[in-house]
């Protein structure tokens, strides 16, 4: 690969995959609105993820493949502003690229817009696939159709593009992953909740492999899940995550101590108690090998 460039890419999942793809492409160039030193061959050009730029659009001619993770954290209290935030920083982003790629003699081969799971519903009777899944209610689920449509609506009829409703991912970088963590090291990894709820992680090595297999594979296109093929309960999450950290007990969170802490952290019990129940199954059917297809193997690799 010659090029690859990561929209909103100095978070967490963009650090990930600008290590793994600045082995595999002479040139990772990651959007932010931050400047920051280049590093190897990884540069950084500056955005506002709003408006047209000739110093940024410029990078996109020629690239083999874009990858868009632009969004505002939604770890976070959903404030009327922090609401606004979430949904604008994601439709503005997409919007703004798709029309930066119609102004390109060469626009990017493939363009895979990285969106998220919490799309489905909160399930326990079955899991959701990309057929037979059912779209949940709320404003994170209108967010995620909103986002979606967006992209959908993008005319780029020379660009091959790919949406993948990803879940939560593991890695020791940032995220959801670091917190448990510390709750287990902390003696507080018991269940959260009743501890029934369903959890669809991945590796994040994973994550990037996924990304390379779909630029790969020409003839892939459309909407993938992009979980790990073993879903687990929050209770069975917490106690492997116990027993791979050698800690002998966890007290466990009831749901209104959730609450409560969740208003003193400032973020929201959904992100912990909605039951994610949510499969690959265009992954697995198109041939995908997952690197890390069971919970222990993966949290094994991470906490090492």
């Amino acid at each position: 690969m010659n090029k690859v460039i990561l929209a909103g890419g100095s978070g967490f999942l963009g650090s990930v995959l600008a290590r793994y793809f600045a082995t595999r492409a002479k040139h990772v160039v990651i959007f932010s609105r931050k400047p920051q030193p280049a590093v190897g061959n990884i540069n950084t050009v500056q955005w506002d993820a709003k408006q047209l730029n000739n110093t940024w659009v410029r990078e996109l001619e020629g690239a083999d493949l874009l990858i868009n993770l632009t969004g505002k954290n939604v770890n976070c209290r959903y404030t009327e502003a922090n609401k606004k935030e979430i949904l604008e920083s994601r439709l503005d982003s997409t919007n703004v690229l798709g029309l930066a790629l119609q102004q390109l003699q060469q626009p990017p081969r493939v363009w895979i817009q990285s969106a998220s799971a919490t799309y489905y519903r909160h399930a326990e009777d079955r899991p959701m696939d990309e057929t037979t899944g059912e779209a949940g209610e709320g404003f994170s689920v209108d967010v995620c159709k909103a986002w979606e449509k967006t992209f959908a609506d993008q005319i780029a009829p020379r660009t091959r593009k790919v949406l993948l409703r990803v879940g939560i991912v593991l890695g020791m970088g940032d995220g959801a992953f670091p917190r448990m963590l510390n709750l287990v090291r902390a003696g507080l990894g018991g269940r959260q909740g009743d501890g029934h709820q369903l959890i669809s992680w991945i590796h994040e090595k994973d994550v990037a492999q996924i990304m390379h297999w779909l630029y790969q594979h020409e003839t892939l296109d459309g909407m993938f899940n992009v979980t790990a093929p073993q879903p687990v309960t929050n209770a069975v999450f917490m106690d492997t995550l116990r027993r791979i950290c050698k800690m002998p007990f966890g007290l466990p969170s009831p749901g209104w101590l959730l609450k409560l802490g969740a208003g003193v952290i400032g973020t929201e019990t959904e992100l912990i108690l909605k039951s994610r129940w949510v499969i690959p199954k265009r992954l697995q059917q198109e041939g995908y090998m997952f690197a890390f297809p069971t919970l222990e193997g993966a949290l094994k690799d991470i906490v090492g």
